[in-house]
């Protein structure tokens, strides 16, 4: 099981990574500074997703004693930094991190085949988004 973890977790880490370059590439193209603050970006309910997801699996990678300690929550730092959302938008993207966290811990309150499952379904969608965003959106 570790090993297909490892696996996973590489893949989505180095999917996410590249979330993040087509994530400042795609604000960066927005006309004026104003409107990066008003109009969001046509990934916006990707990126949304994708925050849940994160959120998701950092509870779930640490409730199944991975050892990747704050990994999915830095990941999810690294993209905030790279979008530079608005008060606003920032608010409703850490809410959607918060909610999948939240979502798991009200639920699993030890590691099953379950959790296990929710992990594996979730890398796979958190990876499918990822690519998506990158190959229409970066650059």
């Amino acid at each position: 099981m570790s090993r297909r973890f490892a696996h996973y977790a590489i893949a989505a880490i180095a999917l996410v990574t590249l979330t993040l370059f087509a994530s400042a590439a795609g604000a960066q193209d927005l006309d004026a500074p104003e409107q990066s603050e008003q109009r969001e970006p046509p990934y916006e309910g990707q990126l949304l997703r994708l925050s849940e997801i994160l959120g998701a699996v950092h509870y779930l990678r640490r409730l199944c004693e991975s050892e990747e300690g704050s990994l999915w929550r830095d990941e999810m730092l690294g993209i905030l930094d790279a979008e530079s959302p608005s008060a606003v938008r920032r608010a409703r993207i850490v809410d959607r991190f918060n909610r999948g966290f939240d979502s798991f811990r009200s639920v699993y309150r030890t590691c099953t085949p379950a959790a296990i499952t929710a992990i594996d379904r979730y890398m796979d969608e958190g990876a499918r988004i990822a690519r998506d965003i990158t190959a229409r959106y970066g650059r």
